[in-house]
């Protein structure tokens, strides 16, 4: 089988025998305080090479991923983390190598920042805020700051709010950066209320935070001077990143480095006053007054990364496609091309690339299959045909010939045979249909690229007729790209197109049924429809356009026999008839070798005679809309539908509650009724006879029997040759051009993308893990400047989680045992009669002793939803007893927390106003969070006089019309019975004040909805400014599933012509949260809100 490699591939890896001589992409660096040593990360180790270059000794070799090290005060040890136990932990070892100590035991991600002194470390870990912090509760994103013995130990928090990049000098002062909200960590030259600015912490009994930058864009990695009286940094000031030089307190910086096009990363600096810091993928040091010199890096260390892995994988199917005999199954694993035997495990391998194929079909005759291929960057339809003309099916095929189908520059892809087998219907640049003749190779347009969007690749459906002269498709008709009709196309590519839904809802998944006289289709006209922006429930629909069928669709079950036992009769005696006529005729040898020769004929002649025998249709479009049946009784989340070819019979997938069912609905008995429970989501694919059903779902594949509702399994067995080098680079060239094809404006902002393609696919031979990748590809992308991208490695984990009791810890105990500080509303202590409380210390979990200054993390490590047999103390009663509880996730945990904070704000809002105002938080831009917003507002709050509405710390969605149109109701009408009032119209919207709060960790729709907030003139905006994020995204998951990226795609564009993406909302009444009063509990924001709100009421 000829196996096909990209020419950038080759190209690229050509130079990998001698990449160990000159690496890239070393990460990482870190300089030690001695000035002698440099530590780095290349390759998922650390390494260290001397400050003058040289050979470089590899310091870890596990498996794992290591990385960020750093050293410590007397330069003998390095501290760094590994996910070498299933996550992100911290670890030490000498500058020499051998084997490191594990120090932290905590199940999330830790990331070591600073060596406090030579025998404690700084890191950063999501375990728990203090109980006094005002600051949101995030799940994950604002991480605290702890410290821990070099020895091991217990972790004891050191700050409560996120601090990155922390450098302490000699006095014990903290220069760090801070983290506002959520953004891409390796997006550049954004100049945005988000961005990063460097801060000083003087501790002591009155901690004074100071703000030491105030550039608009990104200010980061401050380390101190040797003399501790400045302090160098890196900042976009000019462009691109840099470093720079400030005295604490200063107005003003000096520009130390002048690098071009590339971020300089990764700061560190020696007692001596070097400075090091990477540069395009190398390491620099830079002495006090010099120039930037280039550290000579080699490594000779052995080579463990394997070009080819030979595979044999039984699961990961992503789609398939069934033969027209029903015998076998064509599939996509991986991004490769396989077919495999319903009844057996035998595969056939079709294509193997290290790019990826999809949108897979069989012609009519099974012997031919096209497909979808991203070559060299773009997408082209191919075909793969069986050669030997005695063999039958793919999968036991010797031979088998593909040629390239389509030779356009344009993505072309979805591929689908006419019935009749002599033409391909595919979409091009993802919107446009298109039809190529298989004979004369003419391609044809049927519908033109403005009747459609494409969100995500393969979010288009289209089908041919049973005549192969019509196509049925989704396009925006009438209404917008999210309200979608169905369009009936003449495939003769003369423009003729009807709109036959025009239902001003949402309709799609448009199928020809009943030998193309009606479509089966979906839609959400009479479904639940989400209270919030987000999804409505659908139903299945029949529309006839022919009124014979229409007619015979609505009798009973006994008109309907009656009438087919007439129809029988009357077929019988038509073959009598032509029987008898034959019989009469002259005996003709001519016509009797036709006869032989058309017995001898294959199964594919036989074919094209029944196929010659469908007749065109024709449309009685005129009274359509009276001619439209819904099939489902109960609107659901439906996944596919089927009718069985008599139309007696609808079946399809529905979820009610968890997952997927099978459902089968009697449309002649009425009667409905579960097949299957949980089969999973996917398509239906029913073979010819309609008597079984196929599906892909879950990584495999299953035939489904209808007639007795078994399930089947088809296994396989397929050769994978994963190319793990190749694989990456493909997946690099398929970011870059999703990006060029899919960016919200086609000048991708007028950044040179061809030239950053070039910049950053050298690094590709010296990569060889996801995080590294994953890194790459939001180095890259974060050229763009804009919302919404990056890139997401989720590795395979493998720790086992750490359960959380719901409590507070009280820090400041320093004796055997945890000392509860405070219990969490609605956790396991509370869920039940206890006499645990505050002050109570727990001595044992599980019989084992907690001793003073240990880790306790590993007593709780995978007692998630367990039973938890606790010791405790109570030093108030002097009882010691035990108690029993069910541990939760810290996840849960941390939902508790937010609901803390919400009503500690609530009780806050209610006691600022003296009771006068409401205060509701939306959590989210979905249905869950305005339903909560709904119900508050005009349940407890109706009454109040006037409400605050928080808006911060949300990551968005889709809600902003639904928000302000809630709280833009204007009373016009009251209800007034007998003198008695009952009630104002509108009754469903807030009719009293209100103000917004917002911050700079608003994104994405909650940029969105302030500003709509804002522009019509609802309320006040309070707070921070928020930056320009309002751009809806696809993430799109890569051939490799544990990566994704997101394409920033659909732009929003206000009334004066301007994208809101980029453009900063100001509030109008500004006011910041300093860290200070925030760590004691005060939220100036919050006591703002108030202030505006009840400035607007009467005074009482």
């Amino acid at each position: 089988m000829k196996k096909l490699f990209m020419s950038a591939v080759a190209l690229l890896f050509a130079g990998a025998l001698w990449a160990q001589e000159n690496p890239l992409w070393m990460r990482h660096c870190a300089i030690s305080p001695d000035g002698t040593t440099i530590a780095f990360t290349y390759k998922g180790d650390i390494f260290t090479v001397p400050v003058s270059g040289g050979k470089a000794t590899q310091i870890t070799t596990n498996p794992a991923f290591d990385t960020t090290p750093i050293w410590s005060p007397d330069s003998k040890q390095i501290a760094f983390a590994s996910d070498r136990m299933g996550s992100m932990d911290v670890f030490i070892v000498s500058k020499d190598g051998g084997e490191p100590r594990r120090l932290t035991t905590f199940s999330g991600g830790e990331t070591p920042v600073a060596f406090t002194d030579a025998g404690h470390i700084l890191f950063t870990a999501d375990i728990m805020p203090s109980t006094e912090d005002a600051g949101f509760p995030s799940n994950g994103q604002f991480q605290q700051i702890y410290q821990i013995p070099v020895s091991g130990g217990r972790p004891v928090m050191f700050s409560s709010m996120p601090m990155e990049c922390i450098s302490i000098n000699k006095e014990g002062t903290i220069l760090y950066q801070d983290k506002k909200g959520y953004e891409d960590y390796w997006r550049k030259h954004q100049k945005s209320p988000i961005a990063r600015d460097i801060w000083m912490l003087r501790p002591g009994q009155t901690p004074r935070y100071e703000k030491q930058t105030t550039f608009i864009g990104e200010d980061r990695e401050p380390v101190w001077a040797p003399d501790g009286k400045s302090f160098y940094y890196l900042s976009e000031e000019n462009g691109t990143f840099n470093v720079y030089q400030r005295t604490p307190g200063s107005d003003t910086s000096k520009q130390v480095t002048h690098h071009k096009q590339h971020p300089v990363r990764f700061l560190s600096m020696a007692s001596n006053g070097n400075l090091c810091y990477g540069f395009d993928g190398e390491i620099y040091t830079l002495a006090p007054g010099g120039k930037p010199q280039k550290v000579s890096v080699k490594i000779l260390s052995d080579r463990n990364d394997k070009e080819l892995i030979r595979q044999i994988k039984t699961s990961g199917a992503t789609e398939m496609a069934v033969s027209p005999d029903g015998k076998e199954v064509a599939f996509i694993l991986r991004g490769d091309v396989y077919v495999t035997s319903v009844e057996y495990k035998t595969t056939k391998q079709v294509t193997n690339t290290p790019c990826q194929e999809r949108g897979i079909d069989f012609a009519p005759d099974g012997r031919t299959l096209v497909y979808a291929s991203e070559r060299g960057g773009l997408w082209q339809l191919y075909t793969s045909t069986i050669v030997r003309k005695d063999e039958k099916q793919f999968t036991y095929a010797t031979e088998l010939k593909e040629e390239r189908l389509t030779n356009s520059d344009i993505a072309s892809f979805n591929p689908k045979y006419s019935p009749d087998g002599k033409e391909i219907a595919f979409l091009e640049n993802r919107t446009a249909i298109r039809v190529i003749n298989l004979k004369t190779k003419k391609v044809r347009t049927v519908m033109d690229a403005q009747y459609q969007y494409s969100y995500s690749d393969g979010d288009q459906w289209f089908e041919w007729s049973p005549d192969s002269k019509w196509i049925l498709s989704e396009f925006i008709g009438i209404g917008g790209w999210n309200n979608k009709d169905i369009v009936l196309l003449n495939a003769d590519g003369k423009g003729e197109m009807h709109n036959l839904t025009e239902s001003g809802y949402s309709d799609g998944n448009a199928k020809w049924v009943l030998g193309g006289k009606a479509m089966v289709w979906f839609s959400d006209r009479a479904g639940y429809r989400s209270h919030g922006s987000w999804g409505a429930q659908y139903d299945a629909y029949i529309m006839f356009f022919d009124v014979d069928a229409y007619d015979r669709f609505r009798m009973n079950k006994e008109d309907l026999a009656l009438l087919e036992e007439a129809e029988k009769a009357e077929k019988a005696e038509k073959e009598k008839a032509e029987k008898k006529k034959k019989e009469n005729k002259k005996d003709d040898k001519k016509k009797d070798d036709k006869k032989k020769d058309g017995k001898e004929k294959n199964k594919k002649d036989g074919d094209e005679e029944k196929k010659e025998e469908v007749k065109p249709l024709k449309f009685d479009l005129d009274n359509r809309f009276d001619r439209i049946v819904r099939l489902t009784v109960n609107s659901s989340f439906m996944g596919d539908a089927v009718l069985t070819p008599k139309g007696d019979k609808l079946y399809y997938l529905a979820a009610f509650e968890s997952g997927y069912d099978l459902w089968e609905h009697d449309l002649k008995e009425n009667s409905t009724k579960i097949l299957l429970k949980g089969v999973g989501g996917g398509s239906l694919l029913p073979d010819k006879k309609g008597e079984n059903i196929f599906m892909c779902t879950g990584g495999g594949m299953k035939k489904i029997e209808i007639a007795g509702s078994k399930t089947t399994p088809i296994a396989f067995e397929s050769f994978f040759d994963y190319q793990p080098g190749g694989e990456r680079a493909y997946i690099f060239d398929h970011v870059w051009q999703q990006v060029d094809d899919k960016f919200y404006v086609k000048d991708l902002q007028g950044v040179d993308w061809p030239l950053y393609k070039k910049s950053y696919e050298k690094f590709l031979p010296y990569i060889n893990n996801n995080y590294d990748f994953a890194e790459l590809l939001s180095e890259m992308l974060g050229e763009l400047n804009a919302s919404h991208t990056g890139a997401r490695y989720s590795g395979a984990g493998g720790a086992l989680a750490t359960a959380a009791l719901g409590v507070f810890y009280d820090d400041t105990y320093n004796g055997d045992g945890l000392k509860i500080k405070e219990i969490i509303e609605q956790g396991p202590f509370t869920l039940k009669k206890t006499d645990v409380k505050p002050g109570c210390i727990i001595e044992k979990v599980d019989g084992t002793l907690i001793k003073k200054g240990e880790d306790y993390f590993p007593l709780f490590e995978g007692k998630v939803g367990r039973k938890v047999l606790l010791s405790v103390y109570d030093p108030a009663t002097k009882k010691r007893f035990e108690e029993t509880v069910k541990a939760i996730s810290y996840g849960a945990q941390r939902e508790l927390l937010y609901k803390r904070w919400v009503e500690r704000n609530r009780k806050k809002v209610e006691e600022l106003s003296g009771g006068r105002l409401g205060y509701v938080h939306i959590k989210g831009m979905d249905s869950q969070s305005f339903r909560k917003m709904y119900s508050e507002l005009l349940g407890r709050y109706r009454n109040k006089e006037a409400v605050v509405v928080d808006v911060r710390h949300n990551g968005g969605g889709w809600l902003h019309d639904d928000v302000v149109t809630l709280l833009s109701g204007k009373e016009y009408q009251r209800f007034v019975p007998r003198g008695q009032y009952i009630g104002s119209d509108p009754f469903n919207k807030w009719l009293k004040p209100s103000c917004m709060l917002v911050c700079e960790d608003n994104y994405s729709n909650a940029h969105g909805t302030p500003y709509v907030y804002k522009t019509l003139g609802i309320g006040k905006l309070v707070g921070t400014p928020v930056a320009g994020t309002m751009t809806a995204v696809w993430w799109e998951r890569q051939i490799d599933p544990s990566l994704v990226f997101g394409i920033p795609q659909v732009g929003c564009m206000d009334m004066q012509g301007n994208y809101l993406e980029n453009h900063t909302l100001e509030p109008d009444v500004l006011i910041y949260n300093e860290p200070a009063a925030s760590l004691k509990g005060e939220d100036a924001q919050l006591k703002a809100a108030v202030d505006c709100l009840l400035k607007e009421l009467p005074k009482k």
